[in-house]
């Protein structure tokens, strides 16, 4: 299985799909098996998935060659740990508001010297323990994936110091809470977010880091990667089950 932050690393452009209400491993297969999606993330953020789900999300991904990373709030320490110990590829932190903020989180995901993560070599990333201390931190450090929401106002300011802290992988445009804070809810393709998407992907170039954002539309997808985006989301769970309701009501209108 390649990751998400190796392919990236390799310029690839990828497809990712979101974990959130209707999470199952079965799940996870059937989008493997349908092809197209690189990996996935899992929406702790909003749902608070327990440790034993993101370990079974996980390994499902594993499984079918998906690789994942957990978004959490920047909230707590412990958690950031647990969701690589549990063998996700990386953590995203949402709800980002400056550049200190950042720097803390990417801290709490790293070991010394670049940060302070609690090292315990148990989980899978340190291979249930069959790696030496020396060695996990140093392909932790190396391995793990971390990714900054873009989706406050002070965050978007920041856009350009985000970008250039060592560890920051990927910079995530979040486009409901952004066009909130932006006064525009809803119109992703509104002026003021088009200028902050070129913001976003103006700082990540300085910086030689990548950015993603979360689609709702062929039209906003076709303006994302045109300005640069790299990784696209266009799906999760509800999304998709929503549109296989509508489908088959479509499909037997006839009998509704």
């Amino acid at each position: 299985m390649m990751s998400l932050k190796s392919r990236l690393a390799n310029g690839e452009q990828v497809v990712v799909f979101a974990v959130s209400r209707l999470f199952h491993p079965n799940m996870i297969e059937m989008f493997s098996i349908h092809g197209g999606f690189h990996g996935f993330w899992i929406d702790h953020e909003h749902v608070g998935f327990t440790n034993a789900d993101i370990e079974a999300a996980a390994t499902a991904g594993r499984a079918a060659g998906l690789d994942s990373f957990v978004r959490i709030a920047p909230t707590d320490y412990a958690l950031v740990t647990r969701c690589l110990e549990a063998g996700a590829g990386g953590v995203m932190a949402a709800q980002i508001n400056s550049a200190e903020h950042a720097e803390e989180f990417v801290q709490w995901a790293k070991f010394a010297p670049r940060g302070r993560r609690g090292l315990n070599g148990g989980g899978y990333d340190g291979r249930y323990g069959n790696l030496s201390a020396a060695k996990f931190c140093e392909q932790a450090n190396e391995n793990s994936f971390v990714a900054i929401q873009i989706e406050t106002l002070t965050a978007l300011e920041d856009a350009d110091a985000i970008a250039a802290i060592d560890g920051v992988d990927l910079l995530f445009v979040g486009p409901s809470d952004l066009s909130q804070a932006l006064g525009v809810t809803g119109d992703f393709l509104h002026p003021k977010c088009i200028e902050a998407l070129d913001h976003v992907a103006v700082a990540a170039a300085r910086h030689g880091k990548t950015w993603g954002a979360v689609t709702m539309a062929p039209d906003h997808a076709a303006v994302l990667v045109e300005k640069g985006c790299r990784m696209l989301s266009p799906t999760n769970d509800v999304r998709t089950f929503n549109a296989g309701i509508r489908s088959i009501k479509g499909t037997f209108a006839d009998f509704f």
